[in-house]
């Protein structure tokens, strides 16, 4: 699509845009020719002293639209900026919307967290001393009004937002979530885009890979006990912790447990991931280290659908693998699923969320395909459930889900989605993941570590945040130990100048 900016450069907001609205369309930053253009847009841009208009004129195929957006300017320059973004996004998508009748899920919001918008309007709605279903109806109209989101993805920005002010309620200024990454799985499934490396290839290097990984354990938990950090939540993930064996995943936890205080810490997550590599000896070491959470990742429960994304184990193996999980006794058990995979189909996948409910499972997740790059699912070309396939599976999954009990407590949005929806955690009430909260919320620093770890370092009172990144590759992790040095530095000295 050829796009014309005038007045502006926020080149960002804009593809945004294109790419919730009409993910085909690759931005061309030229001056547009209306009669000539096939699809284009122009967007004008006007700013004075406290408030800023928008106007964007788009042609698509002979169709035209034009919409005019003005918005009030408030606040430190980045949140002007983020006022400013939001004007263009809601400019653009009214002029589509007058195009072409379009009413994607999400209305005019672009970003990965939505739930913050809905988060923020309950502090404003509680800041004038609206009783809560008050404060509920005016957030749902602004959702629904405002942004154009459709009422039952309203209703999920509502909740999760409301998780998440409660965890940040029970947050101190010191406490942090700390992330362990173990970067092998068995085999590469067809929709992963992770850096992870197959054991089958990759075998050698998970030794040295672990020894590696001790030192910035132990490193990392000295670093924290000097700033007077408390872990609150602990989480590892992967690619597949369990490829580990047993052994290592002992060594593993042990080491932790030792270097860091985990007075406070009141949930410790394992991705237990894929049944193949789930044994009762694992679960036993998991279980000895208190473990309160393990997460098991079924993705479906058709064999068919098993097969087509790469995965060497059956549907019978996930429910052998889910009594050795129950017979095990852990306090959380979560199991993941992802509504659009290539060879599913509604009915197949009505069939797997009403199968994981009979595990006992008190979290599901369940995700919607992301068309990452350089997944076998792109690469191979494998055919996928379109976008409105997808969307009878989660509007399956949002009724069933609540009659077995549970609600939406975190909630997230990634590029390339199917239908543009989303990933929505749900539980039962009191078995949240607060792991999910803070990272998903931006409600506490995220202190990561292991290779392509990504360290978050979270200072709400002065609305920044600041990322520094492990290096991606196992190999290269193992030798270079100097970036993870570099990113606890930098982690300690930013709580050293909250602390000024």
């Amino acid at each position: 699509m050829k796009i014309q900016l005038n007045g502006h450069d926020e080149k960002y907001a804009v593809e945004q845009s294109l790419l919730a609205l009409f993910p085909e369309e690759r931005p061309v930053y030229d001056a547009v020719k209306p009669t000539e253009d096939r699809r284009w847009m122009i967007i004008f841009l006007r700013e004075d002293a406290d408030s800023c208009h928008v106007t964007t004129e788009l042609g698509w195929d002979g169709k035209m639209g034009t919409y005019t957006m003005g918005m009030p300017l408030s606040g430190t320059e980045y949140e002007k900026e983020g006022l400013r973004r939001r004007c263009i996004g809601l400019s653009i998508f009214r002029a589509a919307q007058a195009a072409l009748g379009i009413a994607p899920p999400w209305g005019s919001l672009t970003g990965v967290r939505p739930g913050k918008i809905a988060a923020r309007s309950l502090e404003k709605c509680a800041a004038r001393g609206l009783p809560d279903h008050l404060a509920e109806k005016e957030t749902l109209s602004l959702m629904t009004e405002l942004y154009s989101v459709t009422p039952p993805r309203a209703r999920l920005a509502l909740e999760s937002a409301q998780a998440g002010l409660k965890a940040r309620k029970e947050l101190e200024k010191r406490d942090i979530a700390v992330y362990i990454g173990i970067p092998f799985c068995p085999t590469r499934c067809a929709y992963c885009s992770f850096v992870s490396a197959s054991v089958e290839r990759s075998f050698a290097l998970v030794e040295p890979y672990l020894e590696a990984l001790f030192d910035e354990v132990r490193a990392a938990g000295a670093m924290a006990r000097a700033q007077g950090l408390r872990t609150r939540a602990f989480y590892m993930g992967g690619g597949t912790p369990t490829t580990l064996t047993a052994e290592q995943m002992d060594r593993l936890l042990s080491v932790f447990e030792e270097s860091f205080d985990l007075t406070v810490c009141s949930e410790t997550t394992i991705e237990a991931g894929r049944p193949d590599t789930i044994t009762p000896e694992k679960l036993e070491v998991l279980k000895r280290h208190g473990i309160t959470r393990v997460s098991v990742n079924p993705q479906t429960m058709e064999d068919s659908v098993l097969q087509a994304i790469g995965r060497r184990h059956s549907a019978e193996d996930i429910r052998r693998c889910m009594e050795q999980v129950a017979a095990a006794g852990f306090a959380h058990v979560n199991m993941d699923l992802i509504a659009g995979l290539p060879e599913d189909t509604p009915e197949g996948f009505r069939r797997s969320l009403d199968e994981c409910l009979t595990f006992g499972a008190d979290n599901i997740t369940v995700h919607t395909l992301s068309l990452k790059k350089g997944s076998a699912i792109l690469t191979r070309g494998l055919a996928i459930p379109d976008a409105a396939a997808v969307g009878e599976m989660l509007d399956y999954a949002d009724p069933t889900l609540r009659a077995a009990g549970m609600m939406p407590y975190y909630l997230y949005r990634q590029k390339y989605m199917s239908g543009s929806f989303e990933n929505v955690g749900w539980c039962h009430p009191g078995a949240e993941n607060l792991y999910n909260i803070y990272i998903m919320e931006e409600l506490c620093s995220i202190l990561s570590m292991g290779a392509g770890g990504s360290t978050k370092m979270v200072d709400l009172a002065g609305n920044r945040i600041r990322r520094a990144f492990n290096l991606k590759y196992p190999k290269e992790y193992t030798e270079r130990p100097e970036k993870w040095q570099d990113n606890q530095a930098e982690f300690a000295a930013f709580y050293r100048e909250r602390m000024q």
